[in-house]
C-alpha cells in the first residue's frame, strides 16, 4: 500500500531464478582454476613434448658421446621431466578437477590447477635455453 491509502499498480519485480541452484556452501567459481590449467595445458603440453623431443638434435654438432657435460644433463632433465613430469601433470590436474567444489578447497584447487602446468612450463624452459654442445 501506498501512502495515500492506494494500493500501487506497479509491483517490484522478483529476481530471476537461477537456472541451477547452487547448495548452500557451493563454490560457484571452483571450475575457474582447473579450466585455465586445462587450457593451458592443451597448449603448452604438446608444444613442451614436440620442442622436449626434438632437443635431442641438439647433439647433431658433436655426437652423444663428445657433447659438454651442461648439454648432457640438460637433455637428462628434459627426458626426465617429460616422463615423471607428465605423471604428476596429470595428476595434479585431476586432483584440481575432482577436489570438492566447496569454498574450503579453493585454495588448495588453485595451487593444484598452478603445479600441473609447472613441467610443461619447465622442459620449455630448459629446451629454450639448452647449452652448446
Amino acid at each position: 500500500m501506498s501512502p495515500h491509502g492506494r494500493t500501487s499498480p506497479h509491483r517490484l519485480a522478483a529476481p530471476a531464478p537461477s537456472l541451477r541452484p547452487h547448495p548452500a556452501g557451493r563454490d560457484r567459481r571452483a571450475w575457474v582454476a582447473p579450466a585455465v590449467a586445462t587450457a593451458l595445458l592443451t597448449v603448452l603440453g604438446p608444444f613442451a613434448v614436440l620442442l622436449g623431443g626434438l632437443s635431442a638434435m641438439a647433439t647433431d654438432n658433436c655426437g652423444p658421446d663428445d657433447c659438454s657435460q651442461a648439454l648432457t644433463t640438460s637433455l637428462t632433465l628434459i627426458y626426465g621431466t617429460l616422463f615423471y613430469g607428465g605423471v604428476f601433470t596429470f595428476c595434479a590436474w585431476l586432483t584440481a578437477w575432482l577436489l570438492p567444489w566447496k569454498p574450503r578447497w579453493s585454495v588448495p584447487r588453485a595451487w593444484a590447477a598452478a603445479a600441473s602446468v609447472l613441467p610443461p612450463l619447465f622442459v620449455l624452459a630448459l629446451v629454450l635455453n639448452l647449452p652448446e654442445g
